[in-house]
């Protein structure tokens, strides 16, 4: 334990790692080249835009035939990686984007908010009304979190390709993310993100607005991924800032919540006049704020982008380390995979599943690391016993949480990613496959946009100085999201 935390300290006084020197050189490039062959792969040549996943031999037929705002803007923040690499030329670079760019200004939108719909045919560009995997109907839907991935892509753009500026900067500020918000979506301040909204009625639950029929869900806790959404509202000035302290941290502790994973510790604050209480979980004597599911993706994607641990040095500059130091912690040596790293991605047995640590996910029914789901349940203090100890079994590893966490234990990284290709056989044509369950080693042989997305991204900020970011970040951005992230102290 004492090894343990002497690591974590180390991890958490480091802002920005050096890339270690292996023999043969980096390996960081020839994961790139890799991984962008099968972004290439994934891109339909006469749109520009990206399917949702290919089969693990890159064959065109095998594209998927839909794609959403995500995928597109994975493609866009991999194309500008790929050029800050060295894998191709800025011309083609500038061309790449343009076109992607241009279809997307023909894309049907909502118009009174200028968001995207979540489903589009990547050949035709077409609004999609069935499902093409299965034929089911799709009522066309807007997602405030796809939105705001497309939308940091955009904003990427703008500011890494002088010759798409102008044309990224129109359709990103043409994006209304105020559409998204609801004043009076309570948690423990003021206002929260819808997690979308449907332009006609759809069958389930819904909640009627102003032409439009949201979501029966906010997005209310903390470490998820839409706070990049919230976010970018915020630097628009369509969000205001308060939204950014209305999201849980925990749960409180009462015995009312006691449906959580667990009890968490921590102390009131207020800011903006927002009161907060900053709870936090403890797994393995590590103390970390969790997000919902245990996973790399909700903890650390939003980091691609903006440079929380660096704005935000007393909360996430603490929380993002004490998250990777748990996932290596559950795969060396608490659940003795051997391996680390989970997150959503394919299920190597079927289709796609939300992977992650469940002991350092608030859901109480966890999103696992196993393919059995070995439960885990630490009690809930005096309000509910603990239950068995979990028995762990055959766990899936996701290479895109290993890359996410590059930033904090770089070298613990590469030596996961190194063994992962030589033991399992999950490194194909287009760079790792998207999942492998550790134990049987069954690999899902196929990549999906999002997941080599960001691979791609955590690697160009890796090797050209963290181009994304800089890309990203903006003045304006800076001036609005930086005094909110200093002025808060997680308790971690």
């Amino acid at each position: 334990m004492r090894r343990l935390l002497i690591s974590l300290v180390a991890l958490v006084t480091v802002v920005a790692l050096p890339v270690p020197a292996y023999a043969g050189g980096n390996p960081l490039r020839t994961y790139a080249a890799d991984t962008w062959r099968s972004m290439v792969a994934l891109t339909d040549p006469a749109t520009g835009l990206p399917a949702d996943n290919i089969g693990g031999d890159l064959s065109a037929a095998s594209r998927s035939k839909y794609t959403s705002p995500t995928n597109i803007g994975a493609y866009l923040w991999s194309t500008v990686a790929a050029r800050d690499v060295g894998l191709i030329s800025r011309k083609e670079a500038a061309h790449r984007v343009d076109q992607t760019l241009g279809t997307l200004s023909t894309l049907v939108r909502h118009t009174p908010s200028g968001m995207f719909y979540n489903w589009y045919d990547p050949h035709t560009g077409a609004v999609l009304h069935t499902f093409p995997p299965d034929g089911s109907t799709i009522t066309p839907f807007l997602s405030s979190v796809d939105n705001g991935w497309l939308a940091a892509a955009l904003l990427v753009v703008q500011g890494a390709v002088p010759e798409a500026r102008s044309q990224a900067g129109k359709l990103v500020h043409s994006m209304n993310f105020g559409a998204f918000f609801d004043p009076n979506g309570q948690a423990s301040g003021k206002g929260l993100l819808w997690g979308g909204f449907y332009d006609t009625q759809p069958t389930g639950c819904s909640v009627p607005g102003d032409g439009v029929w949201y979501t029966c869900n906010h997005y209310d806790i903390t470490v998820t991924e839409p706070r990049i959404a919230t976010y970018i509202g915020i630097a628009m000035g369509q969000i205001p800032p308060t939204a950014y302290f209305a999201t849980w941290r925990t749960f409180p502790a009462t015995c009312d919540w006691s449906w959580v994973e667990q009890q968490p510790t921590g102390f009131n604050a207020t800011y903006l006049g927002v009161p907060v209480f900053e709870g936090s979980y403890t797994y393995r004597g590590i103390r970390f704020v969790p997000s919902w599911g245990g996973d790399m993706f909700e903890a650390l994607m939003p980091n691609l982008f903006v440079p929380e641990e660096r704005w935000g040095p007393r909360s996430w500059g603490r929380n993002h380390p004490a998250t990777v130091a748990g996932q290596i912690e559950h795969g060396l040596r608490d659940a003795k995979y051997g391996y680390w790293g989970f997150s959503p991605a394919s299920d190597p047995f079927g289709d796609y599943k939300a992977w992650g640590v469940e002991a350092m996910g608030m859901d109480p029914t966890g999103y696992p690391s196993d393919v059995e789901g070995s439960n885990y349940d630490p009690g809930f203090g005096d309000c509910r016993p603990p239950g068995p100890a979990p028995t762990y079994g055959d766990g899936v590893v996701t290479p895109h949480a290993v890359f996410l966490a590059y930033r904090y234990a770089p070298a613990a990284a590469l030596d996961n990613l190194a063994r992962l290709k030589a033991d399992l056989g999950a490194y194909g044509p287009g760079g790792f496959y998207d999942a492998v369950a550790v134990r049987s080693d069954t690999v899902a042989r196929r990549y999906l946009a999002l997941d080599q997305g960001m691979i791609m991204g955590a690697i160009g900020n890796a090797l050209a100085g963290d181009d994304i970011r800089r890309g990203f970040v903006t003045p304006q951005i800076e001036h609005a999201l930086r005094p909110l992230l200093e002025m808060e102290r997680f308790n971690v």
